[in-house]
């Protein structure tokens, strides 16, 4: 039984350590400016990277990012995904901003967005 605890608590001590130390994964409204088209960019500690590893580029759409985060989990033997759950949505919504996405939400949750990015308001 106390073995089960311990088990337990190492698997959801680094998401609760990450939620407490980045926030929670909250999903931002973005939209491309030229094509009109609009997704999802997120902040806060990827609890969904943590649990599902390179699957969540692909799910969004990076392959080759998907394909070398698979790689340095194989070759880090996990580590690499525990520490791109504190990583992955602060880059992934840099490199939407950073390719012509905007932030296309409401006042506050740009305001987390842009303080979660470290980045001024224009």
């Amino acid at each position: 039984m106390t073995a089960w605890i311990i088990a337990i608590a190492i698997v959801f001590l680094p998401l609760v350590f990450g939620i407490l130390l980045l926030g929670p994964q909250t999903k931002i409204r973005v939209s491309h400016s030229e094509s009109g088209l609009s997704k999802s960019g997120y902040v806060g500690f990827s609890w969904t990277y943590y649990f599902f590893g390179f699957f969540v580029p692909v799910f969004r759409g990076e392959i080759p990012i998907a394909f070398f985060h698979l790689v340095l989990s194989i070759l880090t033997l996990g580590f690499f995904q525990l520490v791109m759950s504190f990583l992955y949505n602060k880059q992934y919504t840099i490199r939407l901003l950073t390719n012509g996405w905007e932030l296309n939400d409401t006042d506050e949750k740009k305001r987390l967005a842009l303080r979660s990015l470290e980045k001024k308001p224009h």
